[in-house]
């Protein structure tokens, strides 16, 4: 074994190897860097081997080439530095550095050679599909250092995340909190200074109105990296649910969570306010409303786009067809009811249980208690009710889920069949109580239902009231699927705006209603100059919300005038206290 190591740093004029050497041996971040730094040995007792080394600084500037060829053959170990984001230093590589360090070396006794990729903070990409062929082709060289793009790419999500306001850089209160989560611990207000002071004096726009930006962040790690604290990114790293492969971890992403059978999911009032401050954190302009780009913003920090064109299709928007602060709440709302899973890896990558402080996303999930308890006590407390919608082909579904969305059928001519959803959720009053009811429309295979077509909290029958034969297939799905469950039916008389034919079938629509104890058929039409009557809705959530609720009581009209009561002061007053909290901000 040898009694002690020496390594030279050799490379191009200002990429970086002064900094590389003080930083790695200094505590403190180098606020001044000279040309070119002192020779520096490291005492054996703090080295891996026990080996004492020596770490030998070279500057064009100040050394002549003999100093430089006489240091190359005392030298054990040679790190050539480039710049990342300096092609000029990358060829230098090859054309200058590897063919003088071979000319000054013995061919008998070649000495190792190290790559080191410096300043990849400033760059988005990897210089390892150039450096790889120069590798294959130098057996001398035993290996390249940089730091990695995945590393990057989570630095950067863990700053889009800890950046609360989204104005691009990291104030003080945000760095603390940053601080706080990851080591538990404040930093004192110099402390923050002196890390800002040394940023401003390495970077032009790494601080900004005095805060941190991401140029300034990626550049600080960069810094722990260099001088061999990697344990300190890899802290912020796990805490952020990082794991060996700079991969979000599996376990962070998918936390457990028990969901017996019969039992649904919901987002908790925690959840619904960490959704709000994301919301409000992305609407820039303050129009309660989502723009494309707000969008793509909000979603910046996920591996993909979750939401598809099918989204706006799905939920509330604007006369731009931008998603609007209820449109946005009710497809988290979806996403949680119908997958929870998703729904948990969805808040995972918004920083959930860290913006929140909680254990884990599963701590944003209610799940609810059994549906046959809330039958035998008669009450709920769930807050989203299902409603499937059966109907034949052309009997006007599609009309009437977009029409829960407030868009007459002028509207509705504007969506493509490609991006048609069978989905639709909103909210609703009951009581003067906020409900989201969900609508899924069925596809028209009378001879197969899947057991998700089958569970719901109310169906919704639609026929076409001017089609002859529309009527025969709701009795059927009724008779076939619901005549002995306990899920009460609806049915919907569509397009009553235009004349009532006789069904051909062995009773009316009204007839069969009473023979089987349901509601009267209900009128609705979404050929109207303004946005549909929202009442049928109303009367879906309230059904599914009591299904113990008696027949007399269905056809009574105080009955529907109770449960639709303050239906549109609650929206009201939901909608302005919601604009009165933005202006607070």
């Amino acid at each position: 074994m040898r009694k002690d190591v020496r390594i030279l740093l050799v490379g191009e004029p200002k990429v970086g190897k002064t900094s590389l050497i003080m930083s790695l041996v200094s505590e403190e971040f180098p606020s001044v860097v000279p040309y070119r730094a002192e020779e520096i040995t490291i005492p054996a007792d703090v080295t891996p081997e026990r080996v004492p080394t020596h770490i030998v600084d070279y500057s064009e500037a100040e050394q002549t080439d003999e100093q430089l060829f006489q240091e190359i053959t005392k030298a054990n170990v040679i790190c050539i530095v480039y710049s990342v984001n300096n092609k000029t230093s990358i060829e230098k590589v090859t054309s200058h550095w590897i063919p003088l360090i071979t000319e000054n070396t013995d061919k008998d006794s070649r000495v190792p050679l190290i790559l080191v990729g410096n300043k990849s903070d400033l760059v988005e990409h990897s210089s390892m599909d150039t450096i790889l062929p120069i590798m294959n082709r130098h057996s001398e060289i035993e290996t390249c250092v940089e730091m990695k793009p995945l590393c990057v790419k989570a630095l950067t999500r863990i700053f889009k995340v800890s950046d609360l306001d989204n104005d691009g850089i990291l104030n003080d209160h945000e760095l603390n909190f940053f601080q706080r989560t990851c080591f538990n611990a404040p930093l004192e207000s110099q402390a923050l200074e002196d890390v800002k002071n040394v940023v401003r004096k390495n970077m032009s726009d790494g601080v900004c109105d005095n805060g941190l930006t991401l140029k300034g962040f990626l550049f600080l790690h960069t810094l722990f990296i260099q001088r061999g604290r990697h344990e300190t990114t890899w802290t912020v790293l796990r805490r952020f649910g990082y794991d060996d492969d700079l991969e979000l971890n599996q376990d962070y992403l998918f936390p457990p969570l028990k969901l017996p059978a019969d039992s649904t999911t919901e987002l908790n009032h925690n959840a619904y306010l960490f959704l709000q401050s994301v919301f409000d954190k992305h609407d820039k302009d303050r129009d309660c409303a989502l723009s494309p780009e707000e969008t793509r913003d909000l979603f910046d920090v996920f591996p993909y786009m979750p939401w598809g064109p099918d989204v706006y299709n799905t939920v509330c928007t604007n006369d731009q067809g931008w998603i609007t602060y209820q449109g946005y709440l009710s497809q988290w709302t979806l996403t949680t009811y119908l997958d929870v899973q998703r729904c948990l890896e969805y808040l995972g990558y918004l920083g959930y249980s860290i913006i929140a402080e909680q254990e884990s996303q599963a701590s944003g999930i209610t799940v609810t208690r059994a549906k046959k308890i809330d039958l035998q006590k008669k009450q709920t407390q769930r807050s989203v009710f299902r409603c499937n919608v059966f109907g034949d082909v052309g009997s006007g579904k599609s009309g009437f889920l977009q029409a829960f969305l407030g868009r007459n059928l002028m509207r509705q001519k504007a969506i493509s069949e490609e991006h048609r959803s069978y989905y639709a959720i909103s909210t609703t009053y009951v009581y003067g109580q906020e409900k989201y009811l969900l609508l899924h429309e069925v596809f028209p295979d009378f001879d197969y239902l899947s057991d998700g077509d089958l569970a719901c909290d109310i169906v919704g029958l639609v026929y076409d009231v001017g089609n002859p034969y529309s009527f025969e297939y709701c009795a059927k799905v009724f008779k076939q699927y619901f005549m002995d469950s306990k899920i009460p039916c609806m049915m919907i008389a569509a397009k009553s705006d235009q004349p009532e034919v006789k069904q051909v079938y062995g009773c009316s629509p009204l007839e069969f209603c009473r023979k089987h104890k349901m509601p009267p058929p209900q009128s609705f039409t979404c050929n109207t100059a303004a946005a549909p009557s929202r009442d049928i809705f109303t009367k879906l959530t309230t059904v599914a919300m009591y299904p113990h609720v008696s027949q007399a009581d269905l056809k009574s009209s105080t009955f529907w005038l109770r449960a639709s009561v303050g239906a549109s002061v609650c929206a009201m007053l939901g909608f302005a206290m919601y604009r009165l909290l933005l202006k607070s901000r």
